[in-house]
């Protein structure tokens, strides 16, 4: 990014930076330069959090804003410290996510007496509503760049889906359904967002070892995708082709495939949606 012939860093936003995928987005971030403001749910940043980033990454600077994404006003105070403290946003990854499964079938027979208890949203609430959140913030910030000479774009949204987002995962339908929608959020917000010279796109990473599981041991005998693998796919979207947008990587193994939008079933449903495209609702 150049500014009157002086090189600026990006600034680069990461929901959940601190620990897991978050914290290896945060490092890849790091390694190119960049200013990234790691949004988490702690008080405060680990003890040795900022000071071991810095000290693997010299030419990049940090800096912690407590968060919790699922509540609006939270993230939004934390998006407007950020942009108050360096004029600018240029990238945002919506990352932060938990695992907090709460079974739909009651455990045992209900008889006519009893009635249901109410759900727990709270992965709903975060996994989702949170990265609803995040984005429309995203796009808020966004809009008040120039575009890039390069790249002619404003800047870029980048979502942490899961591939149990793309198949059945009967373990976790909660999860799953978040995951889902975030899947076809990016690839309904990319053609709208192509006027505005936005991009946004999603990763969905296979088996990474996280703190988002319970333990360690359910990661016994199950192939694990490494987190360079999924720091090839940020490095894609971001960095190599910037323009790429409403696209969808599976992260798997040694391997980043970009996952192509189902055919429509028929030319009639494929007429139709099209046309509420260029009606512009629904």
């Amino acid at each position: 990014m150049i500014a009157n012939g002086i090189e600026r860093r990006r600034v680069v936003v990461v929901t959940g930076g601190a620990s897991g995928i978050g914290l290896g987005i945060t490092n890849h971030f790091g390694s190119r330069g960049d200013h990234v403001a790691i949004l988490d749910i702690h008080a405060s940043a680990p003890a040795d959090l900022l000071p071991a980033l810095s000290k693997a990454h010299a030419n990049a600077s940090f800096s912690y804003h407590q968060c919790d994404i699922a509540t609006w006003a939270s993230v939004a105070a934390a998006f407007r410290a950020v942009y108050t403290a360096h004029g600018r946003i240029n990238v945002v990854m919506a990352n932060a996510g938990i695992s907090r499964e709460e079974s739909l079938i009651p455990a045992t027979v209900p008889t006519p007496d009893v009635e249901p208890t109410e759900p727990g949203l709270r992965t709903m609430d975060v996994n989702l509503t949170g990265t609803l959140f995040t984005v429309k913030l995203a796009i808020h910030y966004l809009l008040l760049n120039s575009p890039a000479p390069d790249s002619n774009s404003r800047g870029s949204i980048v979502l942490t889906a899961s591939n149990a987002g793309i198949y059945a995962f009967p373990v976790a339908p909660l999860y799953a359904a978040c995951k889902a929608g975030l899947v076809n959020l990016t690839r309904s917000l990319g053609p709208a967002l192509l006027p505005h010279q936005i991009q946004i796109n999603a990763l969905a990473p296979a088996v990474l070892e996280t703190n988002i599981a319970p333990s360690k041991d359910l990661f016994k005998g199950m192939v694990l995708t490494p987190m360079s693998t999924l720091q090839k796919a940020v490095r894609l979207f971001v960095d190599e082709e910037p323009n790429r947008t409403g696209e969808v990587a599976e992260v798997h193994g040694q391997s980043v495939t970009v996952r192509e939008v189902p055919p429509y079933v028929d030319e009639d449903s494929e007429r139709n949606l099209r046309r509420f495209w260029n009606l512009g609702y629904a």
